[in-house]
């Protein structure tokens, strides 16, 4: 985990884990999320998921489709559509440089995670290139041979 997702005024939600294997992540940044009432009262409680979540460009706009943030109990006749269209906030220069990126072959939004920051809803997206079936065993055996060599330096130092 980076320091960022363990600094004191982020409350981390919901993580989208899948979103790093499948996907080479290039770059990050932060964008608020336009929210109903009841959306903020359910991500207070930790219902959300963003498994099959993407950002997608609409009219020099970036919504955030598939995230499903629950419905939220009290709110029974006023909540809201669990998997709605949300609309992110950013800079108009960031939208248009992300538009520019996406709009490249290969290019996707992927949310990495959703948390509070200093009472605020944010979500962390992703320029994201997919990965190939290859990239992927290539990560797995990068991962096993770090665990491999950990193993030995720690039972190197058990020797001492």
């Amino acid at each position: 985990m980076s320091a960022k997702l363990k600094s004191p005024d982020r409350k981390v939600i919901a993580s989208n884990k899948k979103a790093r294997f499948n996907y080479a992540v290039e770059e990050t940044l932060e964008a608020g999320l336009q929210l109903q009432g009841s959306e903020v009262k359910s991500l207070r409680a930790g219902n959300a998921n963003l498994a099959d979540a993407y950002a997608i460009p609409k009219r020099e706009e970036l919504f955030l489709v598939n995230c499903r943030i629950g419905p939220y109990e009290a709110a029974a006749q006023l909540g809201h559509e669990p998997t709605r269209a949300r609309k992110l906030l950013l800079h108009k220069k960031e939208i248009e440089r992300l538009v520019g990126k996406v709009s490249e072959r290969g290019y996707s939004l992927v949310p990495l995670s959703l948390y509070f920051k200093n009472g605020f809803a944010k979500v962390e997206l992703g320029l994201c290139r997919g990965k190939t079936h290859e990239d992927r065993r290539e990560d797995i055996k990068e991962r096993e041979t770090r665990r491999e060599i950990d193993r030995a330096v720690k039972g190197s130092r058990r020797g001492r």
